[in-house]
């Protein structure tokens, strides 16, 4: 993968581009083509339309969205063929993808999340299709946006994504409802925003470098009959955060499917 064309640049094509320029990959690297996007960053070539795509990519990244893929593939059939398609799109399998590019020399699934911006994305990759040395090229590539694995069974891909891709977007909402919470307990505003904040910056973090799992590091915090135990009773009790959560997991997952069907 010496040079890739991101056909799509929005949120998650943007993060993804502005992390690989933050870990020095050349911007010469890279195009976009994208009609909506006003600038691409310095040195990275910004294409409107297909018929400006000079044709010097070996490999495709899919940024735009899933339910866009049946109107954009009769034109990107000339940008793919012969080259690695590489794809975003939530929901779409590899089945999909053969049939939607079957003149790509190889196809791969990848979900990152707006982490990658940062360099501290989990990355998944699906594509048994692919040799050897474009497997560990495609990792290469992945892996300097925070942490690339490959996963071997592809119907668990949407599981991955609703934990690895969408899971952000539900840590933002708790760290927002721990601030809200805290409002309606009487605090003020900004102070509990701060604190929400900095307490599950803290957390993740040393979550990161410790020895034990998040499920030690709780107990390690809550002394018997302490202020932390009592709360922990309440989000323990009857499972009801665990319970929430697979809920919230399996919705999102099950879009996947629904997206799959739809496109």
């Amino acid at each position: 993968m010496n040079h890739l064309l991101i056909i799509g640049c929005g949120n998650m094509g943007g993060a993804m581009l502005a992390g690989w320029l933050a870990a020095g990959q050349p911007p010469a690297r890279f195009s976009v083509l994208d009609p909506m996007l006003a600038e691409a960053p310095e040195g990275v070539a910004l294409h409107r339309d297909v018929s400006e795509v000079p044709g010097v990519h070996d490999a495709v990244l899919l940024g735009f969205k899933p339910q866009q893929l049946g109107a954009l593939t009769p034109g990107l059939q000339g940008l793919t063929a012969g080259r690695t398609v590489c794809s975003l799109l939530a929901g779409i399998t590899l089945a999909q993808l053969a049939v939607a590019f079957p003149a790509a020399r190889a196809r791969a699934r990848v979900m990152p999340n707006l982490a990658a911006a940062i360099r501290k994305s989990p990355v998944i990759l699906a594509g048994p299709g692919l040799a050897p040395d474009e497997r560990s090229a495609a990792h290469d590539l992945f892996d300097a946006l925070g942490t690339a694995m490959w996963l071997e069974d592809e119907t668990q891909f949407d599981l991955v994504t609703a934990l690895a891709g969408s899971g952000p977007g539900f840590v933002y909402r708790f760290i927002d409802a721990l601030a809200g919470a805290a409002r309606d307990l009487g605090l003020e505003e900004g102070m509990a925003a701060k604190l929400a904040l900095a307490t599950v910056e803290g957390a993740a973090a040393l979550a990161a470098g410790a020895n034990a799992d998040p499920a030690t590091l709780a107990d390690r915090v809550a002394s018997p009959g302490g202020m932390t135990r009592e709360g922990l009773n309440v989000l323990d009790a009857d499972q009801a955060l665990r319970r929430l959560l697979a809920a919230t997991l399996a919705a999102t997952r099950d879009k996947g499917a629904a997206l799959s069907r739809n496109a």
